[in-house]
């Protein structure tokens, strides 16, 4: 497959909400109705694309997006030590099932942390789901030693 990675701009947010409902969607059950979380999501995606908190990587063939890497920075609190001050939250990576195996997950992820690096990024964190682990794993990603978790609601979710 012969797929283009470039930074997502607002009038990608239709597309994208197409890419995350194909994604959520078949993961747990839908409470909303597919048209009403379209226009919910590709609303509050262009206002995040405008933003300068939040980047997302499409890869597409063409005019059709075929897969997405969204990723947020999140300032530290400034610290006077020699500790670089973002930390970024990697979120909603998913290629379409025809489109996977060609490395394109691979090429999105790649992508992001070179923008990390590039941006003085502390550390990147993400909840993978059990088929994308082996991939964070392979670009250095672990289970961290000095962080904890709490979920608020109990329940398990996948971003």
């Amino acid at each position: 497959m012969n797929a283009v990675i470039r930074l997502a701009v607002p009038a990608d947010a239709a597309a994208l909400a197409g890419l995350r409902w194909a994604f959520r969607s078949v993961e747990a059950e839908p409470v909303e109705d597919e048209g009403a979380f379209l226009a919910r999501c590709a609303a509050w995606m262009a206002e995040r694309l405008a933003s300068d908190r939040w980047r997302c990587w499409v890869a597409g063939t063409g005019l059709e997006l075929v897969g997405c890497l969204w990723l947020q920075m999140i300032e530290k609190v400034p610290n006077p030590a020699a500790e670089l001050e973002q930390h970024a939250y990697i979120t909603s990576v998913f290629v379409q099932p025809p489109a996977r195996g060609a490395g394109l997950g691979e090429a999105l992820l790649r992508v992001a942390l070179d923008f990390c690096r590039e941006n003085r990024v502390d550390s990147a964190i993400l909840w993978p789901t059990t088929r994308s682990r082996s991939l964070y794993v392979r670009h250095g990603f672990s289970a961290p030693d000095d962080m904890l978790e709490a979920p608020i609601d109990g329940s398990r979710h996948l971003s």
